[in-house]
């Protein structure tokens, strides 16, 4: 059973953070403890967690501000993803465990979603098209070190996908073409659909 400070942080990360409408603005600690029905004293302790991942900022007298995400953050973000996504196709297409089936599936699923009203679920299959490739790899740690940069991944590609509004129709066809690369076991081809996938998001996150 999740404790309130668990509960709280969970879905501070996993529903509050993820909203960009929430970017720039602070958190009202008694609305959410209402929300989920925990007291005050979690959702502080959540937030110090937060904070510690810089996830939040905690600003005196003010309480905790959701910053935006800056141009060095996309960058770094963008980044990190890459050396892991690449390095995911690479080996699991050098030991022939890519996780075709399962990432057809989710594919699929993510496809039949479409609008704004269903922008953070599309944004969501996203990330675990992605995971499901990072976790082939069997290391627990890099698959740890993925999963924590969820929250920010789901926020940037919500706002990609408000400032472009085909980039929904845009993301199919480059994870298709991700896949197609992995299902050939072309680790090559796959690597650079990989950086093109990353590389679109990024130019659209840093244009405005």
């Amino acid at each position: 059973m999740q404790s309130g400070r668990e509960k709280a942080y969970a879905y501070l990360k996993d529903s509050v953070l993820t909203d960009p409408e929430m970017q720039d603005r602070f958190l009202s600690e008694q609305e959410i403890a209402d929300r989920i029905g925990v007291s005050r004293t979690p959702i502080r302790e959540a937030l110090l967690l937060l904070a510690a991942e810089d996830l939040v900022r905690l600003v005196p007298k003010r309480g905790a501000l959701i910053a935006p995400l800056s141009g060095r953050e996309i960058t770094e973000l963008m980044e990190m993803r890459g050396l892991i996504e690449r390095f995911a196709a690479e080996r699991t297409t050098d030991r022939q465990t890519t996780p075709v089936d399962e990432m057809t599936r989710i594919l699929a699923e993510q496809d039949t979603l479409r609008g704004e009203l269903t922008a953070k679920e599309f944004i969501a299959a996203d990330h675990r098209f992605h995971a499901t490739l990072v976790a082939a790899v069997g290391n627990t740690l890099m698959s740890r070190q993925y999963d924590a940069l969820r929250s920010r991944q789901i926020r940037a590609g919500v706002i990609a996908h408000r400032r472009a509004g085909n980039r929904q129709d845009e993301v199919v066809a480059e994870h298709r073409r991700i896949l197609d690369a992995l299902a050939a076991g072309d680790a090559r081809a796959a690597c650079a659909a990989i950086d093109s996938h990353i590389q679109a998001t990024r130019r659209i996150l840093l244009a405005a």
